[in-house]
């Protein structure tokens, strides 16, 4: 008998909020090794699929990473401040004044890949965003963390906006 998939653990993410600013921080864990993983998060074919993006990476230390992506079609750049295979991917997320976030954001993402056993545990982090991105963000985050699973699974992709409507309440801005 096959065991099915294993699901992630504690899937909801945590927004942290300080003043002005705030920090997104989900945790993942996968039944896949962490090259498997890492390809899912920098090749842009893949990218496309579970994220719902165009990306150009130039992956290296000092390379850039540009993207339109999600439903909003956010277009944004930045540098790769850390690039180290299959562990950890750093770069600067800069969205210029957009319809959905009118001032625009600056901010950092870490993804980081730590093997577990035959799988991977994913952290991601996604700092110095303004409170009310933040807030809009995570369940979409969410979201995008649940297509990230089920693409490594080889399932089918979870409708993006069905999805988040499931999941928003689980964080700040819609439990008030």
């Amino acid at each position: 008998m096959t065991q099915p998939p294993a699901q992630p653990m504690h899937p909801a993410g945590q927004v942290d909020i300080d003043g002005d600013t705030a920090t997104l921080r989900f945790e993942r864990t996968y039944p896949h090794p962490p090259e498997k993983v890492w390809a899912a998060l920098t090749d842009p074919e893949q990218l496309g699929a579970w994220f719902m993006t165009k990306a150009t990476i130039d992956g290296r230390p000092g390379g850039s990473v540009e993207m339109i992506s999600g439903p909003a079609q956010f277009h944004w750049t930045g540098p790769i401040l850390e690039w180290d295979p299959p562990r950890r991917y750093s770069y600067e997320w800069n969205l210029p004044p957009h319809p959905h976030v009118p001032n625009g954001e600056a901010s950092i993402v870490t993804w980081e890949l730590f093997p577990e056993g035959q799988g991977t545990r994913l952290k991601l982090t996604h700092q110095k965003l303004t409170t009310g991105t933040a807030l809009g963000f995570a369940p979409g985050t969410h979201a995008f963390l649940d297509r990230l699973g089920a693409q490594l699974d080889g399932a089918a992709l979870p409708n993006w906006m069905h999805r988040y409507e499931e999941v928003k309440h689980a964080y700040p801005a819609w439990s008030r």
